[in-house]
């Protein structure tokens, strides 16, 4: 059997995380290794709850600093009763985003001090990250219109203003420069199996499937 493994991934508005990650987790069920599909704000019951504090409403609902320690709370949860049970059972885990997300919507995205983030962080999570983080990347214009194209209530961080998500995919490729060693950068400009093929390759490369 193959230890466990984190894999998550990042990226702006649009970039098709939630199908991607669904389809790598099936890709995984189907070598015979058991993977559990999540995502972030949500993953446990609880989180799922805050999760709704976050994601609905206008974008001033919060400050930067409160949206963050809302995450962590989530995140909290969200490992203790969901990404860490699995992993005990030798499971893999595939999230659609986790703690990068935070570092980058609200630290290059919202201004928040880098470094109070990394408090937090460090307090709630410990030396825990993924083994493999996947960037999704697509230019803004094209991500804000395929993720207006969604229906529901969770459009709050759409609405926010161009800047804020050009600073959003700046902070994304800065990430996948700075650790190459744990991200991979995939370029989601194509279809959807086209996409699929790139994560694919991305994972059975990183763990020699």
């Amino acid at each position: 059997m193959k230890p466990a493994r984190f894999i998550t991934l990042e990226g702006g508005e649009g970039t098709g995380k939630s199908t991607q990650a669904k389809r790598l987790a099936a890709r995984l069920d189907a070598r015979g290794i058991v993977t559990i599909a999540t995502r972030e704000p949500g993953g446990s019951p609880g989180a799922e709850e805050i999760r709704k504090l976050i994601v609905e409403g206008e974008p001033g609902r919060w400050d930067a600093l409160t949206e963050t320690l809302l995450l962590y709370a989530a995140r909290t949860d969200h490992v203790a009763k969901a990404i860490a049970p699995a992993m005990e059972k030798s499971f893999w885990v595939v999230s659609d985003r986790f703690a990068d997300s935070t570092f980058v919507y609200q630290g290059k995205g919202r201004g928040l001090d880098e470094a109070q983030i990394a408090s937090i962080g460090k307090a709630v999570l410990g030396p825990f990250v993924p083994d493999l983080t996947l960037i999704l990347d697509l230019p803004v214009e094209e991500g804000l219109k395929r993720a207006h194209k969604r229906a529901g209530k969770e459009t709050r961080f759409e609405q926010f203003d161009h800047a804020f998500h050009q600073r959003l995919r700046d902070g994304f490729l800065e990430l996948a420069k700075r650790e190459p060693q744990r991200c991979v950068l995939i370029d989601v400009s194509g279809t959807a199996e086209e996409v699929e093929e790139k994560i694919w390759r991305a994972v059975v490369t990183r763990f020699g499937l």
